[in-house]
C-alpha cells in the first residue's frame, strides 16, 4: 500500500539493544517503521490504545500490541519515568526500541527540538542510536487523522551512533541536551526537514 523504499537498512545492527530515533510526521509512522527492519521494534505508546471497551477495543488492543506497542500512561505526573524506564527495559533485554525525540507528531512538516530522554537512554545502558527519517508520510496522511491513502514514502537510516565517551554522565544536563542535539542533526540531515529550535508540544499550544 505504501510502496516504502529504505535506504541504510543495513545500518541498524543485528543483534543487542539498538535505539531508532526519528522524526514524527503522522500516526503511520509507527506502523511503517517495523515493517522495514529485519527486527522487532517496540514503542511507547498511550494505554488508552488498548484499553478500550467493546469489539473495537479489543480490536485496537491486538492491533498495537502486535505491531510492537508497549502502553504506558504518559498522562500521569509520573508518565516520563514510566516511559524511560520501560525504554531501558527493552534495551537490557537487547532489543530494538523506536523513539520520537521530539515527544510527538510534527505540527507543521518541519523538525522540532528533541527531548533528552534519548540521550538517558543511551547513556544508561550503551546502545548505539540509529538515527532515521520518514519522508512522505505526512502525504499519506496529514494531520495524522483518517485512512491513508495508497503512495510512496521513504525510509531512511543513518550510521550508528555511539557515546561511550559520556559514559556516567546521564545526569549532566548538559550533556543529555549535547547528546540529543546531535542525533537531531543528523534527523535533520537525513529528512532534509527545517529545524525549529522549539519543542513541538509548544508549538502546537501556540
Amino acid at each position: 500500500m505504501f510502496r516504502p523504499r529504505v535506504e541504510g537498512a543495513e545500518n541498524i545492527p543485528g543483534t543487542g539493544p539498538v535505539i531508532l530515533a526519528g522524526n514524527h510526521l503522522t500516526f503511520i509512522d509507527s506502523m511503517i517503521l517495523p515493517l522495514v527492519t529485519n527486527r522487532p521494534v517496540f514503542f511507547i505508546g498511550k494505554d488508552e490504545y488498548v484499553t478500550g471497551k467493546g469489539l473495537k477495543g479489543r480490536l485496537m488492543a491486538w492491533f498495537f500490541t502486535g505491531v510492537g506497542m508497549i502502553p504506558v500512561d504518559r498522562d500521569g505526573g509520573r508518565g516520563g519515568v514510566a516511559a524511560l524506564m520501560t525504554g531501558r527495559r527493552i534495551l537490557d533485554d537487547g532489543k530494538v526500541f523506536g523513539i520520537y525525540p521530539e515527544g510527538t507528531r510534527s505540527p507543521d512538516g518541519r523538525l522540532y527540538r528533541g527531548r533528552t530522554g534519548i540521550a538517558r537512554l543511551t547513556l544508561m545502558t550503551g546502545a548505539p542510536v540509529v538515527p532515521f527519517a520518514m519522508i512522505g508520510t505526512d502525504k499519506l496522511q496529514p494531520g495524522g487523522k483518517g485512512l491513508p491513502r495508497p503512495g510512496k514514502v521513504t525510509v531512511r537510516f543513518g550510521e550508528a551512533m555511539e557515546f561511550s565517551r559520556y559514559e556516567g554522565m546521564d545526569r549532566d544536563r548538559y550533556v543529555l541536551r549535547a547528546v540529543t542535539d546531535s542525533v537531531m542533526a543528523e534527523v535533520m540531515r537525513l529528512s532534509g526537514q527545517e529545524y525549529v529550535d522549539m519543542y513541538a508540544t509548544k508549538a502546537k499550544a501556540a
